[in-house]
């Protein structure tokens, strides 16, 4: 297989340039972050269950007729996707308290959450915008 071109690259996943005009070949990591970055790790399988769970939102968001850039599963770690002007939101869901809810909240790390905490933030993009993405 030839070596595609990589476009860009975030905490979770990597964008490569797809086989087609206008479609991207999304690769998960399985790297893992906390403390806005500070704190690094790998959990194994990570991607895997991220290209699974993704998978399985935007086709049951296509069954209701909601539009995605998901094209198709490409392997356990991969997705086409048509390219698209993403709305930079970061969602954050915590049952367990860890990183800066800890932190605020004065809650040991490790605690479990009486219910889900959902989160919603602005993602700053790190790199310069390629011609083509």
């Amino acid at each position: 297989m030839p070596r595609r071109k990589q476009i860009f690259e975030g905490k979770a996943k990597i964008l490569f340039q797809g086989p087609e005009p206008g479609t991207i070949v999304q690769y998960f990591k399985d790297d893992a972050t906390a403390f806005n970055n500070k704190k690094k790790g790998t959990i194994t399988g990570k991607g895997v269950l991220n290209n699974r769970i993704s998978e399985y939102l935007m086709e049951r968001l296509e069954e209701i007729g909601i539009a995605t850039h998901f094209i198709r599963r490409l392997n356990m770690r991969e997705q086409l996707v048509r390219e698209v002007e993403i709305i930079p939101i970061e969602v954050v869901v915590r049952n367990v308290a860890a990183g800066s809810i800890s932190e605020k909240f004065s809650i040991p790390e490790g605690t479990r959450l009486p219910r889900s905490i959902v989160e919603y933030y602005y993602k700053k993009r790190r790199i310069e915008r390629s011609a083509n993405f």
